[in-house]
């Protein structure tokens, strides 16, 4: 009979808590990691909305007007992503560093595929709006941002926020992210693209100018649009390689195999047996 943790059928979703641990940081200060960089997006999206409501731009038809428009915004999604994954990753991490079981493993399987799914948009897009934003966006030569704020909210979000995707990929132990993920991250960039042109149409702007056919040029526009789905596989297949790579250097070179929870039992625990359980699972279903 085969052994327990190699039966075909049994839950591996996650066996060694790899969402939850990082090689380096006990549990409970990857706790504390990921809940101080919710809290400090959270505090800039709201501080934001806040300012911009004291403060309305010139034109504007009412005090938050900016605010609301701000919701059509790639660049402030994605930042609400970014606060709602350490979130929901913090109280993953503090579930099991208390109890040795984190409330992700009681999910519902497809809860726990589309929280990997998320784990790729937070460690991906982010990438792809700091290089739009300075590669594109940002006008250089001219006066550096006006005002303290317009600084400090602009590097928060289109700088940190790449930051803190590079604190998931190189700090936790994650595995690489399914190739399949690059399909539903393209499918999430279209849907955003038809959010923009619903944009357009009934609030009357473009978000980006570089959607704006009387800017653009209808075939420069679609090439910005090809080009992002392409930039957004590039950066998947990077990040893919830069986690596989850390997995690689950490437990199978460096033998840092990961920083459990006090009194927590693991069914698998390597690099090596993880690959054990694989084949285990393939053989046992092979003779079923």
């Amino acid at each position: 009979m085969m052994p327990k943790a190699f039966r075909f059928g049994d839950d591996q979703w996650d066996p060694t808590h790899r969402f939850e641990t990082s090689w380096l940081l006990p549990p409970y200060l990857l706790f504390a990691c990921r809940a101080f960089i919710s809290l400090y997006a959270f505090v800039t999206l709201f501080f934001t909305i806040g300012y911009q409501c004291a403060h309305p731009s010139e034109g504007s038809a009412y005090a938050c007007q900016a605010s609301a428009a701000s919701f059509s915004y790639f660049t402030v999604l994605t930042y609400w992503g970014i606060a709602f994954y350490f979130l929901f990753a913090s109280i993953h991490t503090f579930s099991y560093a208390r109890w040795g079981v984190a409330l992700l493993d009681r999910w519902p399987r497809p809860l726990q595929a589309l929280h990997a799914f998320y784990y790729t948009t937070i460690t991906t897009y982010p990438f792809l709006v700091t290089i739009v934003y300075w590669g594109i966006l940002y006008t250089y030569g001219a006066a550096w941002f006006p005002t303290q704020y317009a600084a400090w909210s602009n590097l928060s979000q289109h700088g940190f926020n790449s930051l803190f995707a590079l604190f998931e990929i190189v700090l936790t132990r994650t595995n690489p992210s399914p190739w399949i993920h690059i399909l539903w991250a393209i499918v999430v960039l279209a849907l955003y693209l038809a959010l923009a042109y619903v944009t357009r149409a009934t609030k009357g702007f473009y978000v980006y100018s570089f959607l704006d056919p009387t800017v653009t040029r209808h075939g420069l526009v679609a090439a910005y649009v090809f080009g992002i789905a392409i930039a957004i596989c590039i950066i998947f297949a990077i990040v893919h390689g830069a986690v596989w790579a850390r997995r690689w250097l950490t437990e199978r070179k460096l033998g840092m195999e990961g920083k459990m929870a006090a009194g927590a039992h693991s069914t698998t625990s390597s690099w090596r047996d993880e690959q054990e359980l694989e084949m285990g699972n393939h053989a046992y279903a092979s003779h079923k």
